[in-house]
């Protein structure tokens, strides 16, 4: 299993210094070993993310480390010319030295479409245009007028992961041989309320390797919410606050906070109390890549930084990963 670092970006300060403590929180995560590092992409709306340029921002990431893979999690990709995500995607992967994961999704804000021309109701119609368009770039198919995608980037092809609430689409990740990416938290189904989040998407998992091409090596990643705090009280007081803050389908009163734990599907708490949490995660023994995040109880800076240390330090051990700075050196 491989362990990565997962940001949306949204410490309480101007973008300005989000964007330099989400770089320190990647530097921080590389030198504790963890494999990757993601970021999302939001358009207009800070409180959602306050990225809209992952591929510019992880260049400057780029420039500040030297072994952790940088990925996007995700790029809306019917919102992009997919063309230019090639070219972008392979200029990045050269100055990373190869350490580039693209993530890609459909996107789910219906508002953000309008200002890029496109109705939200066709997006999956044209996230598979466009996925298509920047395989056959990076594969160094022809894009019209006897063009060619200049620095070819065919190592891309198989650094392709989809995110998906659903089970046809761990079908079409899985057909494609493309990595499975599965949220953090995700809508229940109205039938079903109290499903678990294991529940969920242990059916996109079936699919996922139902439908993989023989001799495919499966790529899945869970993206779960683990703050690690050094006290159990602690990390209850900054998850109130944050939870408090989160936006839910159903109303749950302010002082439930089991409840609102349980529904952000967060584990939080002393590196015990995460450690067995998400061993009761029956997902995660059947994912690659763990990537952890602190959305949404979103402490402040110095908390995150703790969180990654414990993480690195006393929770992921204790679920079986080796740190990279330990593989390197045997």
């Amino acid at each position: 299993m491989r362990l990565g670092f997962f940001t949306r970006l949204l410490d309480d300060v101007a973008p300005a210094e989000r964007y330099r403590l989400a770089a320190e929180q990647i530097a921080h995560a590389e030198s504790l070993g963890f494999d990757s590092a993601w970021v999302a992409q939001h358009h207009f709306d800070g409180a959602e993310g306050g990225l809209p340029a992952p591929l510019v921002f992880l260049a400057h990431v780029a420039a500040r480390t030297s072994r952790i893979r940088l990925g996007t999690g995700i790029i809306t990709l019917p919102l992009e010319q997919p063309v230019r995500v090639a070219e972008d995607t392979a200029v990045l992967d050269l100055l990373t030295g190869g350490r580039l994961e693209v993530g890609v999704g459909s996107g789910g804000t219906p508002a953000s479409f309008a200002p890029f021309g496109h109705d939200s109701a066709e997006r999956s119609a044209i996230y598979a245009g466009h996925l298509a368009t920047l395989v056959n770039a990076w594969s160094g198919g022809e894009l019209g007028g006897g063009n060619r995608l200049y620095p070819p980037a065919p190592r891309l092809v198989e650094a392709v992961w989809e995110a998906t609430f659903s089970v046809s689409g761990g079908t079409r990740a899985g057909k494609a041989g493309n990595g499975l990416m599965l949220s953090r938290t995700q809508p229940r189904p109205a039938d079903d309320p109290q499903a678990t989040l294991a529940q969920i998407q242990r059916p996109i998992v079936d699919a996922y390797h139902e439908h993989l091409p023989p001799g495919a090596t499966p790529r899945i990643m869970a993206s779960r919410t683990a703050f690690v705090a050094d006290s159990r009280a602690e990390a209850l007081r900054y998850a109130e606050l944050g939870l408090g803050r989160g936006r839910l389908p159903f109303e749950l009163p302010d002082s439930d906070l089991d409840r609102r734990i349980a529904a952000f599907d967060v584990h939080v708490g002393t590196p015990q109390d995460v450690i067995e949490s998400l061993r009761a995660d029956p997902t995660l023994s059947r994912v690659t890549d763990l990537v952890l995040q602190v959305h949404s109880v979103d402490p402040p800076h110095p908390l995150i930084l703790r969180s990654i240390e414990l993480l690195a330090t006393e929770v992921a051990p204790a679920l079986g990963w080796v740190p990279a700075t330990e593989l390197s050196s045997t």
